[in-house]
C-alpha cells in the first residue's frame, strides 16, 4: 500500500532544502572550497616569510657592512690616537734635545768666554813681560769692561798660581807703575 502525499502549492514553489548525505557528496565543494583558501593561504604566508626573509638578509647586509666599516673607523681612530701619542712623545724629546743644545750652547759660549780671558791674561802677561805699561793697562780695562776677571779660574795646580791670582798679582804692579 502506498501513501501518495499530496502536495501543496506552497510547497511546490520552494525549492526542497538539500539534504547531506551519508556518504557527503555535496559537502565535497565546501571542504574544496576550505582547502583551496588555506593553501593559498599558506602559500601567501609562505610568500610572505621569504619576502621578509630577504629582506632580513639585505638589513643584515647592511648591518655586517656598517660593522666592518666601524671596525675600520675604530682601527684608524686606535691608530691616531696611537701615532698622536707617539708625536707628543717625540715633541717631548724634540724640546728635551733642544734643551740640552740651548745648554750645551751656553756652556760654549761660556768655555769662550773663559778662553777669551785666558787669551786677555796671556796679552796681560807679554805685555807686563816686555814692560808695555800703556798696553797693560788697556788690556786690564777692556778685561774688566767684559767682566773676564770673574771668569779667570781660582783653583791653581799644586805650585802654580792660580788664573786669577796671577791677574791681581799683574794688575797690582802695573798699576804701582803708574
Amino acid at each position: 500500500m502506498k501513501l501518495e502525499k499530496r502536495s501543496t502549492g506552497a510547497e511546490d514553489a520552494a525549492p526542497a532544502p538539500e539534504v547531506n548525505t551519508p556518504n557527503g557528496k555535496k559537502n565535497k565543494p565546501v571542504v574544496v572550497y576550505i582547502m583551496v583558501l588555506f593553501i593559498v593561504a599558506f602559500l601567501l604566508m609562505a610568500l610572505s616569510f621569504l619576502t621578509h626573509q630577504r629582506s632580513n638578509e639585505e638589513v643584515i647586509g647592511t648591518l655586517q657592512s656598517s660593522v666592518s666599516t666601524l671596525q675600520e673607523l675604530q682601527k684608524s681612530q686606535d691608530e691616531n690616537l696611537r701615532l698622536h701619542s707617539q708625536l707628543e712623545d717625540t715633541e717631548k724629546q724634540i724640546r728635551e734635545l733642544e734643551d740640552q743644545v740651548k745648554e750645551l750652547e751656553d756652556a760654549g759660549a761660556k768655555s769662550d768666554d773663559k778662553t777669551e780671558a785666558l787669551l786677555s791674561l796671556y796679552l796681560l802677561q807679554q805685555q807686563y813681560a816686555a814692560r808695555d805699561f800703556d798696553g797693560c793697562r788697556q788690556t786690564l780695562q777692556s778685561m774688566e769692561d767684559a767682566g773676564q776677571p770673574a771668569l779667570l779660574s781660582k783653583d791653581g795646580l799644586d805650585k802654580i798660581v792660580s788664573p786669577a791670582q796671577r791677574y791681581q798679582q799683574l794688575k797690582e804692579a802695573v798699576m804701582s807703575t803708574w
